[in-house]
């Protein structure tokens, strides 16, 4: 991840709300000490150059009010495998990107914020609101019975790096309350792993009184959380855009808490990443 430190990539769409998505860019670069670029994708190259003339305009009144350098791009190509394309290209730390919920057809709704995501090799984080503070101290780690938990909780390292935070490992429980013997050892491992990083955490169990994805927003929301730390769904099929996976709820959340959102890599499977526990 130490390679990874280059810029930070904004899908822009000169809509009303996308600053939200520059303001918590413009957070996590000072921090960094990274680049930020402002990325707008037309469907046409004969658009390229309108608008780069507009959003560099956009970006001009930007570094004004927010005292922050940004470069512009202006792309071909779709926003499914362009943001992703350009986020390699750059060696981009993470890609922030604003989100309309669940609702809109012609907004990036939950579903398709999951479809922009899913094969991404770098994180993305997404938002809704502006940042509320300028850090990320209080984090909401889900842990259950799946195995691609060893590189989240690499980023969640990697956050500690640069913010003070404490982690809120939040672990769905049976309908009897206790621990499934998988999420039990993923829980373990996780408590080891934070403790021999000297990383402040609280080990909270979920009270099976809605669906896990529910709780863990409840909770995120109950304590002010300033970000939830998820996975995608290992080889997601394109049915599950339309049936439905937690990734979506917790993406699109009514409480609007930012989400890092991380795709399991199979090229890192052969290290141990990403693999059982």
């Amino acid at each position: 991840m130490e390679s990874l430190m280059h810029s930070i990539l904004v899908p822009y769409d000169f809509s009303d709300t996308v600053i939200y998505a520059v303001q918590h860019a413009v957070n996590l670069s000072r921090v960094l000490n990274t680049k930020i670029t402002l990325l707008h994708i037309v469907k046409r190259q004969s658009e390229i150059k309108a608008s780069e003339n507009k959003l560099r305009q956009d970006a001009d009144k930007i570094e004004q009010k927010l005292h922050i350098k940004l470069e512009i791009l202006v792309k071909e190509g779709t926003i499914f495998k362009t943001i992703n394309e350009v986020s390699e290209e750059l060696e981009c730390a993470m890609v922030v990107m604003i989100t309309h919920g669940m609702r809109g057809m012609q907004k990036l709704t939950g579903s398709w914020a999951l479809k922009v995501i899913v094969g991404s090799r770098v994180p993305f984080l997404v938002v809704q609101e502006p940042p509320q503070k300028n850090d990320y101290t209080k984090i909401v780690f889900p842990v259950d019975f799946k195995s691609e938990n060893k590189e989240k909780l690499r980023w969640a390292e990697y956050m500690s790096l640069y913010f003070k935070t404490k982690i809120y490992l939040f672990s769905s429980v049976s309908k009897e309350g206790v621990l499934d013997g998988r999420t039990k050892a993923n829980v373990v491992f996780c408590k080891n792993f934070l403790e021999e990083k000297k990383i402040d955490y609280e080990l909270v169990l979920a009270k099976h009184k809605a669906s896990f994805s529910q709780e863990t927003i409840d909770f995120a929301k109950e304590n002010q959380a300033d970000l939830i730390i998820i996975m995608t769904t290992r080889d997601i099929a394109f049915h599950d855009y339309f049936l439905g996976v937690q990734e979506q709820d917790i993406i699109a959340n009514s409480a609007k808490v930012p989400v890092m959102v991380i795709n399991p890599r199979t090229d890192l499977m052969k290290y141990g990443y990403g693999g059982s526990f």
